[in-house]
């Protein structure tokens, strides 16, 4: 999805979308395995989330119902390819124990509350941060909420269009304000800056020269 705008955000975006194409990001076949991607990915790559969902899947238990009924202990033994899984499987249940308190254990009435009470409730839950809880909000949910991480902080205060001292609030506002308000603009925009971060604008030895971004005034 091209977007037309000579805004240094957009502009940012429509190169990258040139460059790499649309991404069809978030994997994921139901709202409900978006949630659970979101919690696993943590600290980890989507090969090794893939692995555990993978692993719910096979027994047939990757539902709220199933999970929830789950002990904490075996679940953790099935999304043990995520890494820190005991700490993952803790906070998995506390996400469904919040959907259990908060909304009667309907995950429907969960994706489809409105965007302010449902991040509260998110943030609510021990373990879910706001990059967490925007993830789920922005690609389970559908709301058009910006999610800021830490290629968002990498790219973007390397073209200083963010100061390098930012925190995610900041930043997401930022975004939000000079963005349209399009659920597909943000999961797009979102993928490319991860794809852009990890190919060329590496932590260390950055690819400034062949970047997307290169000799662009931002």
């Amino acid at each position: 999805m091209r977007v037309g705008s000579d805004d240094r955000y957009l502009e940012a975006y429509n190169l990258l979308f040139s460059h790499f194409g649309s991404q069809d990001w978030w994997p994921g076949e139901t709202p409900f395995e978006v949630m659970v991607g979101a919690v696993l990915t943590q600290n980890t790559s989507w090969i090794n989330v893939t692995k555990a969902i993978n692993n719910l899947r096979r027994e047939g238990i990757l539902g709220y119902a199933q999970l929830l009924q789950l002990p904490v202990d075996h679940l953790a033994e099935y999304i043990r390819p995520s890494g820190y899984f005991n700490l993952k499987a803790g906070r998995l249940h506390n996400l469904l124990d919040m959907i259990n308190s908060q909304y009667g254990g309907d995950l429907n009435q969960f994706l489809e509350d409105d965007v302010a009470s449902a991040r509260e409730n998110l943030l609510s839950v021990k373990g879910i941060g706001p990059e967490t809880a925007d993830s789920i909000l922005l690609y389970a949910c559908g709301h058009p909420v910006f999610v800021i991480d830490t290629y968002t902080h990498r790219v973007f205060s390397r073209h200083n269009l963010v100061e390098e001292e930012t925190d995610y609030h900041t930043m997401q506002t930022l975004f939000m304000d000079h963005l349209p308000v399009d659920v597909q603009l943000y999961n797009e925009f979102h993928a490319l800056i991860v794809l852009v971060a990890k190919q060329f604008c590496k932590k260390t030895k950055p690819l400034c020269d062949q970047c997307p971004l290169q000799g662009v005034n931002l």
